[in-house]
């Protein structure tokens, strides 16, 4: 009995080996990962710069190889993704609602890959793709309570991006977060065909400025940063997205406009991201979507900064109670899914 029992032990000691082999086997598997830009720069100061950082921390962290590829016209889409599939890159980051197509069909092509988008997910689920979906209505709706808490002339604007499904929930929520807090107040919107055309924003925001606009929302890549730019150093209040644009287009507080800047209403893009890396190198990826919004802290206003002293107590206050009912699920933001 005492031999077979110790016969035993042996056999699960050298199993737990093999095992522990193998797991260590599959974290080492992971060791590059690539990143594909939509139309812009990986320096955009909007999500493709966002999605970048993420990968950059999740490099750091395990220490992954890495590459990048700016996406320089939307016939370029499957070729970029395939340089790193065919490469052998473990992980490949394909980032907006404009790859979609490219991106499942070089993942088909190469289902030893691990790939993940920005702003898209698939309906039947791909095996080896998880697509990454936020709460953009939610992020919306928190920067449209605050412009029409804030607004004196009772118009407040918007300068969106090209009209596809993630700027549409930003423009909803934010119309939505809006009224909410303003059933008075008058709201103008436009999109631009182009998330890479700061002037076209600018000139788009100024116009809404005219017609007595005294709030802008810019949700439209470096269009819509080009639009807030505009309008704060025209005397506008303005709102961000995706990152804290104080940091980004407003270099941390040094350009011209930066006290006119509000919030900026957040998708944690980078820690999408990162957490998809993460999952490749522990080994417990598995394609499907994964959605990132108020529940999860997905969303969220950035901090004031410089406009920290000129937004009332009982405004910050009634942001609060907002965001805690997005959390909970008792507020809605106006766009069903």
């Amino acid at each position: 009995m005492r031999r077979s029992t110790l016969s035993l032990l042996g056999c699960i000691a050298v199993l737990a080996l093999i095992l522990g082999g193998l797991c260590g086997a599959a974290m080492a598997r992971v060791t590059q990962v690539g990143l594909v830009t939509d139309l812009g720069k990986v320096d955009d100061r909007t999500f493709n710069e966002f999605a970048y950082k993420g990968m950059m921390r999740a490099v750091k962290e395990f220490g992954l190889k890495s590459a990048f590829i700016e996406t320089q016209q939307p016939t370029d889409y499957e070729k970029n993704i395939e340089q790193f599939a065919s490469a052998g890159y473990d992980v490949v980051i394909t980032v907006g609602f404009m790859l979609g197509d490219a991106t499942k069909k070089i993942a088909q092509k190469y289902p030893q890959v691990h790939f993940a988008i920005v702003d898209f997910a698939y309906d039947p689920p791909v095996t080896n793709i998880v697509g990454l979906l936020f709460g953009e209505d939610q992020a919306g709706f928190l920067a449209g309570a605050l412009a029409g808490l804030v607004t004196k002339s009772k118009t407040v604007g918007m300068v969106a991006g090209a009209d596809l499904p993630p700027v549409v929930r930003f423009r909803k929520g934010y119309e939505a977060g809006v009224k909410h807090v303003c059933s008075e107040c008058e709201i103008l919107g436009v999109y631009i065909d182009s998330f890479t055309d700061p002037a076209r924003g600018k000139t788009a925001a100024l116009s809404q400025i005219d017609e007595g606009a005294d709030v802008i929302f810019g949700g439209g890549g470096a269009t819509g940063s080009g639009a807030i730019l505009g309008a704060a150093q025209a005397g506008a209040w303005v709102i961000g997205v995706d990152q804290d644009e104080y940091l980004t287009t407003f270099k941390q507080g040094e350009a011209q406009g930066a006290n006119k800047l509000l919030s900026s209403a957040m998708k944690r893009v980078d820690n999408a991201v990162y957490g998809v890396i993460k999952m490749a190198v522990d080994g417990t990826f598995k394609g499907g979507t994964q959605v990132f919004d108020a529940s999860n802290d997905g969303i969220g206003l950035a901090p004031f900064h410089a406009t920290e002293s000129a937004i009332p107590d009982a405004v910050k206050a009634q942001l609060q109670e907002l965001a805690a009912g997005l959390k909970a699920g008792t507020i809605k933001a106006g766009v069903a899914r």
